[in-house]
């Protein structure tokens, strides 16, 4: 029998599931809850060893779902355990426990940064065609590091700390620490190098020992953004290692083993590696055994020592890249006599794993990597721009070699393999790499096309998620801009737990700010760029934390960034006293790539009521004396707006659907100016096909604003439309993610210009958040924060049947409905501890059953409202069948 009693589950801390190695003081220990039964108190206990650290004692709180640390200091390089237990209504309990680990505070770093002498090695000498470009750049060969230890006796604990200014990947006795990628990740290296913590117990052995090293450029010093690899426009010349290894043993005793210049360097294998570029392994340079005890390391160099700062390290505060997934090869057509192209049937961000035989010393193999394919079936690389993407292989000595990059990722659904007589598909896998937020959302519906679009933009998610956000994973560019951000963030949140994704970024965001209280465009920033953020795109520095906290609840997002928030809506006023939004020291981008151009004005100013709005909420939250002077100040500007931009019958200045939707959905307008305003917006979007001319700020907003003021059958109808601008179109030339442009390619005119032109760049998704709150109905009230109240509210459009689940900070959150006959069926799920206003839709209350019997009956169900064609039924936590006649009456 299923056990359905109230239960926790999924702890967490800050977060994420067991991290090892934090450096937060006071960590947020959250837990999920499942079964039947209303929580009413918890208790969280928290050991250190075997010695009892903090007890919260019984709380009674019946919406508590995590609790902030607020216990004694916490050793550092300590593992705690912590359990928590849950009381439900009938007073029964249960609990569930996990852990975390402390990391290495700065004034326990001992080791230093190291590197190898650049003087010692060669640039890559007499490149092979194809090389020629990269080397011109000034690429060099990723240095290997070594160091021989002997261990008394093997450890019973053994942690490795580590990063890298550029890539790392470390070794002990010949294996892989860890399962990290493009590791340690990319911060602004001038204000934070994050570290990670590794459990080596298992991988250090009585006797001798080696932990080894290979460095790459990574964001450090290699190709970033669109600049050219010049001095300056990068944050160092060469990579650096720091790590050290902590070995504790049964006596009690403990042996610290840094870098320093001790250690050991030498050229290694790999001639360059580069995250745009791509990378080359010479197998004929290979050395085995190197990363082993008993290597010769005789004729290696002393490791130079860089640095002995260690102020500026903090330990990771998100999930590292990982491999997220393999792809198998679709189809393999030969195009010349050592030429195939591989297609894997879908565009995604990583590398491919290259199995090759037969090959002589010295053979050359290059895979080249495209998103699609021109008119005469080659790879189609203009739109990379500068990006070659290309790794290229020689061959050793070994019968079979198997391929895989370590320090690169390509976006790509398409690889040219060059040098090879035959490939099949089983020698050729796509690896998928992105930064590992676990998956939470879930959607399905009747028709295919909208599915297919919900796919395009999940794996659009996938491909940009890298490290950072950012807005394509293909060409010369792969920054992390602030406005694709903020405005996808609401249907990232959706498909996956991206809390600890987002706070890491918001640290980036935050180091990227001014001291004049400027955002910037991108973060990280590059080195050398200092512009400031524009509209929209600066304004995700308050928009991001808002909408975080909202979705998980987390009091600290706001107040870690309130400050900043703050400062940057005291820098546009500064720039801006007469409150329109005209005067601005960097750049201005509009709506991005709209056929249907805002004024630039309208666009700033509607952006810079809604950031001064929103830090007022966040300072109410945290009882912060601010909040009545931004509350003052957003006023004023809502006025100005409308002064400024509306005339007396709603019509917004520049008369386009992203002017309506900025005035309607930041609610700009007096309550007298809304129905005309959206009724200019839906005459906008009808003439226009139906259509959408909005760009990246206005695309998230559209369907959502005509829901909520009653059109929520043009919201259907715009999704299914086929012709550009639409989001189906891209679907019809066979898109797997998102398109930069919405006609990134047509048969009238082919490929769009290339200088802006990526076919995975997921901005233009931002519809998806629509498909779980609009589509399914799964939505949360205005004032609620972490799915507390939830309000099921689903549209049925012309669809036959939608489901969606969605893994919320309280638990599983679903909704899956139905038309059979005149028959609608309503499935809700809702978590313990929160509460739900299921919309039905019904002609008549008599037609309205749950769980088979009349809803006036259940006693779970109490009906507080009508709408048209809508019967609003409150439910607590359970699950719940709603079944409704001739439901689709007054329903869209």
């Amino acid at each position: 029998m299923t056990d359905t009693s109230l239960r926790p589950y999924a702890p967490r801390c800050d977060h994420r599931t067991t991290p090892l190695g934090i450096d937060e003081s006071t960590p947020l220990l959250s837990w999920r809850l499942a079964g039947s039964g209303a929580p009413v108190a918890y208790r969280v206990e928290v050991v250190a060893g075997a010695w009892p650290l903090w007890d919260t004692g019984r709380v009674e709180d019946p919406a508590a779902v995590g609790v902030v640390y607020a216990g004694p200091a916490m050793r550092s390089q300590t593992r705690h355990h912590w359990r928590v237990t849950v009381w439900a209504q009938d007073g029964t309990e249960s609990g569930t426990q996990s852990w975390f680990e402390t990391g290495l505070p700065a004034a326990d770093w001992q080791a230093s940064w190291i590197t190898h002498d650049q003087a010692a090695i060669d640039v890559v000498d007499a490149p092979e065609e194809g090389e020629r470009a990269l080397d011109a750049h000034g690429l060099l060969p990723c240095p290997r590091l070594r160091r021989v230890f002997a261990a008394p006796a093997a450890p019973v604990q053994a942690r490795l700390y580590v990063s890298a200014r550029g890539l790392y990947e470390l070794r002990i006795n010949g294996e892989k620490v860890g399962d990290a990628e493009l590791a340690p990740g990319w911060t602004d290296y001038r204000h934070r190098v994050q570290y990670q913590t590794y459990d080596v117990t298992e991988l250090v052995h009585a006797g001798g020992n080696v932990v080894a090293a290979t460095l790459a450029d990574g964001w450090w010093s290699g190709f970033v953004g669109f600049d050219p690899r010049r001095a300056g426009a990068h944050y160092g010349d060469a990579p650096q290692l720091i790590a050290q290894l902590h070995l504790d043993y049964a006596d009690g005793t403990r042996e610290v083993i840094g870098t320093d210049g001790t250690w050991r360097t030498a050229r290694g294998p790999i001639r360059y590696a580069d995250l745009l570029q791509g990378e080359c392994h010479d197998l004929r340079q290979e050395t085995p055994g190197w990363d082993r005890a008993g290597f010769d390391d005789g004729g290696w160099l002393a490791a130079r020592v860089a640095d002995t700062g260690h102020a500026l390290l903090s330990a990771s505060a998100d999930e590292p890249v990982r491999v997220c997934g393999e792809l198998a090869a679709k189809a393999i057509t030969r195009t010349g006599p050592a030429t195939h192209i591989v297609d894997f049937g879908q565009n995604f961000a990583g590398r491919v794993r290259l199995t090759a035989r037969e090959l002589i010393p010295g053979q050359r193999i290059t895979v080249r990597h495209a998103e699609t394919l021109d008119s005469e079936g080659g790879l189609y690389t203009a739109n990379l721009r500068t990006a070659a993407a290309t790794d290229v292989l020689l061959a050793g000595t070994g019968e079979e070699e198997v391929f895989e990059p370590r320090f690169t990722y390509h976006g790509f659904r398409y690889a040219e393999v060059t040098g090879l007589d035959g490939l099949e598909t089983a020698d050729i896998t796509g690896v998928v790499l992105h930064s590992d937020t676990p998956w939470t959302g879930e959607f399905a519906c009747s028709n295919p096309d909208v599915e297919r679009l919900h796919h395009n933009i999940t794996w659009g998610q996938r491909s940009n998620f890298v490290s950072v956000p950012t807005d394509c994973p293909q060409r010369d560019e792969r920054l992390g801009w602030l406005a694709d951000a903020q405005v996808f963030l609401p249907t990232a949140c959706l498909n996956a737990d991206v809390a600890a994704f987002f706070e890491k970024w918001l640290r980036d965001v935050r180091d990227a700010q001014g001291e004049d209280g400027g955002f910037s465009n991108v973060a990280p920033r590059l080195a050398g760029v200092a512009d400031e953020g524009a509209p929209g795109w600066g304004d995700a520095g308050v928009l991001v934390p808002w909408h975080l906290y909202r979705v998980y609840g987390d009091e600290r997002i706001l107040a870690r960034n309130l400050d900043a928030m703050c400062a940057w809506a005291d820098f546009v006023q500064r720039n801006n006293p007469d409150l329109v939004w005209r005067h601005r020291v960097g750049p201005h981008f509009a709506d991005w790539l709209a056929p249907e151009p805002t004024p630039r004005e309208v666009v700033a100013t509607a952006y810079f009521a809604r950031s001064v709005e929103l830090t007022a909420r966040a300072a109410r939250v945290l009882r912060h004396e601010a909040a009545d002077r931004y509350e003052s100040l957003a006023r004023h500007i809502r006025k100005t707006f409308t002064e400024r931009f509306a005339d007396t019958d709603g019509r917004i200045e520049g008369h386009t659907q992203t002017g309506y939707l900025l005035a309607i959905a930041f609610e700009l307008l007096p309550a007298e100016l809304v129905p005309r305003a959206v009724e200019h917006l839906v005459a906008l979007v009808e003439a226009a096909g139906p259509g959408v001319t909005t760009g990246f700020l206005g695309v998230g907003l559209i369907a959502p604003v005509l829901d909520e003021h009653g059109y929520a059958d043009l919201a259907h109808a715009l999704l299914r439309n086929t012709e550009p601008p639409s989001w189906l179109f891209p679907l019809r030339h066979g898109a797997t993610t998102i398109w930069e442009r919405w006609d990134g390619y047509t048969n009238e005119s082919g490929f769009q210009a290339p200088a802006m032109n990526s076919f995975n760049h997921y901005a233009l998704g931002s519809v998806g958040e629509w498909l779980y709150r609009g589509v399914a109905g799964i939505d949360q009230a205005p004032d609620s924060v972490g799915y507390r109240d939830l309000v099921i509210r689903p549209r049925l459009g012309d669809l036959s049947w939608a489901r969606a689940s969605y893994e919320s900070v309280r638990g599983t959150v679903a909704v899956r409905w139905e038309r059979d006959g005149g028959e609608l069926r309503l499935d809700v799920t809702v978590p313990p501890g929160a509460t739900a206003t299921v919309h039905v839709p019904a002609a008549d209350i008599d037609g309205v059953w749950e769980s088979g019997r009349p809803v006036e009956q259940a006693a779970e169900v109490e009906i507080v409202g009508q709408e048209p064609g809508t019967f609003l039924c409150r439910v607590g936590s359970g699950e719940y069948r709603f079944t409704a006649e001739s439901a689709w009456a007054g329903a869209s």
